[in-house]
């Protein structure tokens, strides 16, 4: 498959800006992978398309406030620092992006906060918008995460073109978040609310979690036509026993296992072993599935409507047929469906 394959016009008034009013009550296309069939539903008639035995897979890392604006030492120039992801506990050391990069070298010292209270040295350089900073910040661990999580903001896609607000903080988060390390929301996870989880329960139909680190990698622009020689960031990741004990009795029995989210299914297939099973995992992926590509363990997927050209885009195109796919987001930007991580949400079974 070629990059331009996964061209597509999407209007910019259809990038969804907030999240809807209610989590379970965003438009949810449901697409037959098999017929091609489409319908049009809202999120919560979710559970009409499981049963009793059928497994829900989560993933329930927890996003950071990973945005910050500091001054650079001397000129006070503005600089923006995200953090990715924590280095070293004991020395405070943090892989981080700046902007502008340019500005930025080793030894210049970074304070973020009204009373400079943060104070950060760059110590490396990794790539050219990559550096290493260490924290210099007297106290414990714990009382310096509370400290610089105190200064950062949601980090919201830069497709959102707008400065996060106290709702960020709860909506860009799923409901049943826990270990923290991403920096990207799981969008299709956002939609589940207490009440559809509960009917869930209700109704029979199981769930559990992994955890995938989701990164910034998924929104990297992708540089060569031909796929096979894209690399994808690695991402943090873990299924435990129990889970793999619980996915492969469901596939045994022939029950539904739907993924919710490409990060979930991206885990999934990393942790891959035999017969349609999987194996206990703790470690790091950069799997990039595209088409074509064959599944042996989830038969369905919750999955919002990503943008054109993305990672995400791609492998639902490999889940649900990329003919069958393109088709369905045709008829979404027709039917103004929402995009991004606040948008709609899409079932393929």
């Amino acid at each position: 498959m070629k990059l331009s394959q996964f061209k597509f016009k999407l209007p910019e008034e259809l990038i969804a800006q907030t999240p809807s009013e209610e989590r379970d009550e965003a438009r949810m296309m449901v697409l037959h992978k098999k017929t091609g069939e489409i319908e049009h539903k809202v999120f919560k008639d979710i559970i009409d398309y499981f049963d009793d035995g059928d497994l829900m897979l989560l993933n329930d890392t927890k996003v950071f406030p990973a945005r910050l604006y500091g001054n650079k030492d001397k000129t006070n120039a503005r600089i923006e620092v995200f953090l990715l992801r924590e280095l070293n506990e004991e020395h405070k050391l943090w892989d981080v992006l700046v902007e502008p990069a340019r500005k930025i070298r080793i030894g210049n010292k970074l304070y973020f906060g009204e009373d400079d209270s943060m104070v950060a040295e760059v110590i490396d350089n990794t790539t050219s918008r990559g550096r290493t900073l260490r924290f210099l910040y007297d106290g414990s661990h714990d009382e310096f995460k509370e400290a610089l999580f105190k200064l950062g903001q949601t980090p919201l896609p830069l497709y959102i073109n707008r400065e996060p607000t106290p709702e960020d903080e709860e909506r860009f988060q799923c409901i049943y978040a826990k270990n923290e390390g991403a920096v990207v929301a799981p969008a299709a996870g956002l939609h589940f609310s207490r009440e559809v989880m509960k009917r869930m329960e209700i109704k029979g139909i199981d769930y559990d979690f992994l955890t995938l680190h989701f990164g910034l990698g998924n929104f990297r622009e992708i540089d060569v036509e031909d796929l096979t020689k894209h690399r994808m960031d690695s991402e943090q990741m873990e299924i435990t026993a129990d889970l793999v004990k619980k996915v492969n009795e469901t596939k045994d029995k022939e029950r539904q296992v739907c993924a919710v989210g490409t990060s979930t299914l991206r885990a999934i297939e990393t942790a891959i072993s035999m017969n349609g099973h999987i194996k206990e995992y703790s470690g790091w992926t950069n799997k990039f599935i595209f088409p074509p590509y064959d599944f042996e363990v989830c038969n369905a997927l919750v999955s919002n409507f990503h943008m054109p050209y993305s990672t995400m885009l791609m492998m639902v195109a490999a889940f649900g047929d990329y003919e069958k796919v393109m088709n369905a987001y045709d008829v979404a930007v027709k039917e103004k469906y929402r995009f991004g991580v606040y948008g709609d949400a899409m079932l393929i079974i």
